[in-house]
């Protein structure tokens, strides 16, 4: 199943999950096993041999994300991380260079700075809605690739996908997008240009807050089977439970991300006009340097919002603590709302660093809640 056949809430519904052929089950099995028998010496049964080179329900998960990211092929991981770790490694060697950004995903800038670092990778964090700066950090046959999250953690700063794509593909290097905040129903890299999208399907994708997991989904096969034996020989495998899970709520993103859109426009509404409020990040909102560019190549603008506070990091923190249905706690994309404080949570490995988030930094991810009940709270733990 492709986009060219089906809208976007029949792939999440259908691509991969045909009914199981055995027992019309409508829902794919959850294939529990480690292993499979085979029919002869060199004969696995329809290919499967162990559970970490494949599994029928891990399978049925990789051909979704293929399908409503629009890419060749899709594979799935045990965490976003694990997905990120295994296209460093496949794509760039000891000596090569990255390109990141000067925002990056606190988890992101650990992998680089504390392990990809010591196994010989190099990195430079510029700003990636600058292309002169990206093109000067440009090294010429060390530059592999260039890493961009669109919009960032948890600043929300916007890159242009299309024009990073050329300029990586000018140099003979290859583009990855994080598409974590947008998710694919609000963003498809790979239609703008890139090479291969990254996914924490923990968060957008899961959309329920019980399971862990990633994805990188390529627009290229050779590709996908690079990152196929990577996969299997590094074995940062999901299991099948997992994938069960991470397909269950694939089939409501498009709802749900119509909700966090809506309530979280309203709450933009809200705390734009706030006198506690310093300043709003939402690409939303026609101030929002970035705004244009994701008025392009976004659908909508996202259920993730940030705002500074005029009182500085003790009004962020209490702000944090003092809300009742915003849940204090890490991650984002669920169904419930959550608030934190970047600076002493997510961010925290970035503390110290050029990376490094205001510390009156307050991050929310609003969740599908009736959205009177969320400004309600807001109002509380700001007053």
């Amino acid at each position: 199943m492709t986009g060219n056949e089906y809208g976007f809430d029949t792939l999440a519904i259908h691509a991969g999950q045909d009914p199981d052929p055995r027992t019309g089950a409508v829902v794919p099995p959850i294939y529990q096993t480690s292993t499979y028998a085979q029919d002869a010496v060199g004969a696995p049964r329809l290919g499967y041999e162990y559970s970490r080179s494949g599994n029928p329900t891990r399978d049925a998960l990789q051909e979704c994300l293929a399908a409503i990211e629009g890419g060749r092929r899709g594979l799935a991981f045990a965490s976003g991380l694990a997905a990120e770790d295994t296209l460093l490694r496949t794509v760039c060697r000891p000596g090569d260079h990255v390109v990141i950004p000067d925002d990056a995903y606190g988890g992101t800038y650990r992998l680089f700075s504390k392990v990809a670092e010591n196994w010989g990778l190099d990195w430079t964090a510029v700003a990636l809605n600058d292309l002169d700066a990206v093109r000067a950090a440009f090294r010429p046959g060390h530059t592999r690739l260039i890493w961009a999250e669109t919009p960032t953690n948890p600043l929300l700063n916007i890159a242009d996908i299309p024009a990073l794509a050329a300029l990586a593909h000018e140099y003979d290097a290859m583009l990855a997008v994080d598409n974590t905040f947008a998710s694919p129903y609000l963003q498809q890299p790979i239609a703008l240009g890139a090479d291969v999208v990254i996914h924490s399907t923990t968060k957008y994708l899961g959309g329920h807050s019980d399971v862990v997991g990633g994805a990188l989904v390529t627009a290229d096969v050779d590709l996908g089977d690079q990152l196929a034996f990577h996969q299997n020989a590094m074995g940062a495998v999901n299991g099948p439970f997992d994938a069960w899970l991470t397909l269950r709520g694939i089939k409501t993103l498009g709802v749900r991300m119509d909700r966090h859109c809506d309530n979280a426009e309203r709450i933009v509404a809200y705390l734009e006009t706030h006198p506690k409020v310093g300043r709003v990040l939402y690409p939303g909102l026609e101030s929002h340097p970035g705004h244009e560019t994701a008025a392009k190549q976004m659908s909508r603008f996202g259920g993730m919002i940030s705002f500074r506070t005029k009182g500085g990091p003790e009004q962020a923190i209490e702000v944090c603590n003092r809300t009742k249905l915003f849940v204090l706690a890490e991650s984002l994309g669920g169904v419930e709302s959550l608030i934190e404080h970047p600076g002493q949570m997510t961010h925290l490995s970035a503390a110290g660093s050029p990376l490094e988030v205001p510390a009156d930094l307050v991050r929310l991810s609003v969740g599908i809640e009736t959205v009177d009940d969320l400004l309600a709270d807001l109002e509380q733990a700001l007053g």
